[in-house]
């Protein structure tokens, strides 16, 4: 059983910075990529940031130069890092996780929960 566990949402204001992470957990023999996406009220869940097994990094073209996104390997761990927040950042966020399984030969996705990002004054 492979489990990803979000944490770090919340409530800022514009302008503002949050850090969000997810730690996968269970049985795992590999993690390839890893990712974080957003789904708004009324709109269609969307790629903000991935990352590589080795590092390498995509950007949504909305979040370039404010988020960064980052992982510890050996925390089986991904991060977030959201800066100059804005009122369109609100969404609640999901990670995602491209994982082999212990015992199985072929990766499988895997998404989170969610947290919810709210922008506001």
């Amino acid at each position: 059983q492979v489990q990803l566990v979000e944490s770090g949402g919340g409530l800022v204001q514009p302008g503002g910075s949050l850090r969000l992470s997810c730690a996968a957990s269970g049985s795992i023999f590999r993690i390839n990529a890893m990712g974080w996406y957003r789904q708004a009220p009324g709109k269609q869940r969307e790629l903000v940031a991935a990352i590589s097994s080795g590092g390498r990094t995509n950007y949504a073209d909305s979040v370039k130069g404010r988020f960064t996104i980052s992982r510890d390997n050996a925390k089986n761990t991904v991060y977030l890092q959201m800066e100059s927040l804005k009122p369109d950042d609100t969404a609640v966020y999901y990670c995602n996780a491209d994982i082999v399984a212990s015992g199985r030969y072929y990766p499988s996705g895997y998404w989170g929960q969610g947290t919810q990002v709210t922008v506001s004054s």
